[in-house]
């Protein structure tokens, strides 16, 4: 179909997409707790006709809204958490909190489900012209920040009756993601010992404090010895009290170890649980443990990246204002420049082309698109979009919706989050996804390739990082 007949679809719905993801941004939401956005979702979406199935899997906040019969079935991924601490004024480039304690969308999801709506609805209303035939199905993933949504609506067999899912992430380039990313299982220790006076009695108290110490001094000692691609992080989230003066009797610590599989991931976590029994055996304690979540390595899918490449081409880059420019060029002074390191791991060609297009990490907003390059290099970051794209194909994309370099998780990218210039980069996602989508449904020749390209690389099946008893709940304990 005429791809300027769904641009125009979405920009005669810019309106309604902008206040879905500024709406959102209000609302900021941690992990699993998103229930003020997940009903103002719903509600738009059977407003503009979708059948709405609530709390899949059983998780409250986790939804879909769907429109269409039949093959193709393409799914659309939607995220909207945010993360603790990130309270920040919008449009300012300065730091300044606008609720004390309070959270922010510093990962940009409130633009992440807003596109991604955007693209549904488009291709809704294209269907209802007779110009396109399928299912599209709007995904409300909830809880990437912390608890892995995606991973528990895979593990229960969602989304494998899909023929693609097509998904994207704010950023601070227009790039295709290529290669894949690591596997990663997320576990809290509990250590329980004996209180005692610190000082008359301490001979009869069993440290749990000490405990997780050792643990931890223990694990530092693994790290030598660690596969390649691997890597562990840590927080010690109860110490037992603030009274010097006792024994801590109990004390918890959450590792996150991550592998470049989801069996090398697990094979590194069992060396970390036996020096969790040697630190309970050490101090005279004992422990347990429970999983919080975990999610599968990313399986990239070469047939679609060239498909959404192709798309992210035919797409008009956004302009910018003097006002924005101005802006953006303030929040870009708040932290040192630098080439954005995604950018530079793929390929000298890109490395090249990056350092010439933005003047050596100068420019303020990336208005230009980083060449394809079909790769299988590994990111050691990790995302539950990755067990989505082990029960299909998958493919996933960024637009510049951040001042170039922008750090992750930041007060920038909260502050920028409610601007025109990200809801600018918001409205070309939604283009992008939904020409994607477009094409897929029109050329079944595409997605019996993608479809075959899939099956040879997810031959050894999916490795799903948890078990069948573990019920998803608020962590809030950050991002893969």
């Amino acid at each position: 179909m005429d791809k300027q007949a769904l641009y125009n679809i979405i920009e005669e719905n810019a309106g309604i997409i902008t206040a879905l993801s500024d709406k959102i941004w209000d609302f900021a939401e941690l992990s699993m707790e998103e229930y003020q956005s997940a009903e103002y979702y719903c509600k738009l979406l059977g407003q503009e006709g979708f059948t709405v199935q609530r709390q899949l899997c059983d998780i409250p906040t986790a939804f879909s809204g769907s429109f269409g019969s039949g093959s193709p079935r393409i799914g659309i991924l939607g995220e909207f958490d945010a993360l603790s601490g990130l309270s920040q004024v919008p449009g300012s480039a300065q730091r300044q909190c606008g609720v004390e304690g309070g959270n922010g969308q510093g990962c940009g999801h409130n633009l992440l489900g807003a596109a991604s709506f955007g693209a549904a609805l488009a291709i809704k209303k294209a269907m209802e012209a007779g110009q396109l035939h399928g299912t599209v199905i709007f995904y409300g993933c909830p809880g990437e920040e912390g608890c892995a949504g995606k991973t528990f609506m895979a593990r229960d067999g969602m989304f494998r009756d899909l023929d693609a899912a097509l998904t994207w992430h704010p950023g601070d380039t227009n790039e295709i993601k290529v290669g894949a990313s690591a596997a990663c299982i997320q576990v809290e220790y509990t250590f329980h010992g004996t209180a005692a006076h610190a000082a008359n009695d301490p001979f009869n108290g069993r440290s749990a404090l000490d405990a997780v110490e050792l643990m931890h001094v223990g694990v530092q000692f693994l790290r030598e010895h660690m596969p390649p691609n691997s890597s562990i992080h840590y927080s010690i989230t109860d110490g037992g009290g603030v009274s010097p003066n006792v024994v801590q009797s109990g004390a918890k610590t959450i590792f996150m170890v991550r592998g470049e599989t989801v069996r090398k991931a697990k094979a590194l976590l069992q060396r970390v649980d036996n020096i969790a029994k040697g630190a309970a055996l050490m101090t005279d304690t004992t422990f347990t443990f429970r999983q919080i979540d975990g999610t599968a390595s990313t399986l990239g899918n070469q047939v679609l990246e060239q498909v959404m490449y192709d798309n992210l081409c035919q797409t008009p880059i956004p302009t910018y204002t003097q006002q924005e420019r101005e802006f953006a060029h303030a929040l870009h002074a708040t932290y040192p420049p630098e080439l954005p390191g995604d950018l530079v791991k793929v390929n000298p060609t890109v490395r090249a082309f990056v350092q010439r297009e933005t003047d050596g990490g100068k420019r303020d907003i990336n208005d230009f698109i980083l060449p394809y390059y079909p790769s299988t290099a590994y990111s050691p970051g990790s995302t539950d979009v990755g067990d989505v794209s082990w029960l299909t194909p998958t493919a996933q994309f960024t637009t510049a919706t951040w001042v170039s370099a922008s750090p992750g998780h930041s007060w920038q990218n909260v502050s920028i989050g409610r601007t025109s210039i990200a809801h600018k980069g918001m409205l070309q996602a939604a283009k992008v996804l939904a020409g994607t989508a477009a094409d897929l449904m029109e050329n079944p020749a595409l997605l019996a390739k993608a479809r075959a390209e899939f099956q040879e690389a997810a031959a050894e099946g999916y490795d799903c990082p948890i078990g069948p008893e573990l019920i998803p709940a608020p962590q809030n304990s950050g991002s893969m």
